[in-house]
């Protein structure tokens, strides 16, 4: 399961970042936005890289845009192998997104806790990460999907709901 969960979570996750970013653009066009340096900023911290003042290297910031969600849609892949599936599963890992890029950017020094924020831009940040989590979802659960069903929805068919009389699953050999 380990194994299919990285590459089916690298290109879920690849996927969710193309979504994100074809919308993020829609959406700059139509509110005059700028374009967000915070990626490349926050990947010359970690790395110790040469840091740019004002304008960043496009290609700093699309590996950090890009990077960090292909590894954060293996995640989201064993959730969905795990079968933790559908709307629900991909509302909890919309708030695993934004906290990832928090802890990053405010462990660096690059960014400022959200409640700090101008509501506005919080708002646009939190829709394109949901944009981000129920796309990668989509992918991540109709690849896991291809395997059948995960160990927590064959428990579910068992009898759903949490209940102490119903016993885990027998191990697979």
């Amino acid at each position: 399961m380990m194994k299919r969960a990285w590459w089916q979570g690298l290109l879920a996750g690849t996927a969710g970042v193309l979504v994100m970013t074809l919308g993020e653009k829609a959406e700059q066009r139509l509110t005059g936005r700028p374009d967000s340096h915070v990626p490349a900023r926050t990947l010359e911290r970690l790395t110790g890289m040469r840091e740019y003042p004002g304008c960043q290297p496009v290609a700093v910031n699309l590996a950090m845009h890009v990077g960090q969600a292909a590894f954060l849609g293996v995640l989201r892949s064993v959730m969905s192998h795990a079968g933790l599936r559908g709307p629900w599963s991909s509302a909890k890992f919309a708030v695993v997104r934004v906290t990832s890029d928090q802890i990053l950017e405010n462990a660096t020094g690059v960014g400022a806790p959200p409640p700090t924020w101008p509501r506005r831009e919080l708002v646009v940040d939190l829709l394109h990460k949901t944009v981000y989590a129920f796309a990668t979802g989509a992918v991540a659960d109709a690849l896991a999907a291809r395997s059948g069903p995960g160990p927590g929805q064959r428990h579910a068919a068992l009898r759903p709901g949490r209940h102490s009389d119903v016993g885990p699953l027998p191990r697979r050999r």
